[in-house]
């Protein structure tokens, strides 16, 4: 598996709204929209950073991941992202050294991306998202 770079941080957020301003106002990085991804029941907000960028992860539904994860553990960092050359074949490689996997084979995300989330309890308790962009 190569890995890339750091894709992005998700940060869940109860109001993105109410976040953008310290993340645009506060820390001067630019706003680049919203995008509601139905399938995992949350809208995300982009801001670059250099070539990574910060995700904003709000959910559209009480019973979303991340509703869940805000009543378990508050707001707050919910993910690192890291790109990869293969999704695939990434995933073939963890699945073979026996490395859980939440996804098995890669769904759409925000951005047209192809992701996958490894499981928190084969990760040290670090939720990690891989991610091919085209």
């Amino acid at each position: 598996m190569k890995i890339l770079k750091i894709d992005h941080l998700g940060i869940a957020v109860k109001s993105i709204e109410d976040a953008r301003k310290l993340y645009e106002e506060g820390l001067g990085l630019h706003f680049e929209g919203t995008e509601t991804v139905a399938e995992q029941k949350v809208t995300t907000a982009f801001f670059p950073v250099g070539d990574s960028e910060v995700e904003l992860l709000e959910s559209t539904a009480d019973n979303g991941p991340v509703a869940k994860f805000i009543e378990r553990r508050g707001e707050g960092i919910h993910h690192i992202a890291f790109r990869v050359e293969n999704i695939e074949e990434a995933l073939k490689e963890l699945k073979v050294q026996g490395v859980k996997l939440i996804d098995e084979k890669p769904r759409m995300g925000a951005g047209g991306a192809k992701i996958a989330f490894l499981h928190p309890k084969a990760t040290f308790g670090v939720l990690i998202e891989l991610c091919e962009r085209d």
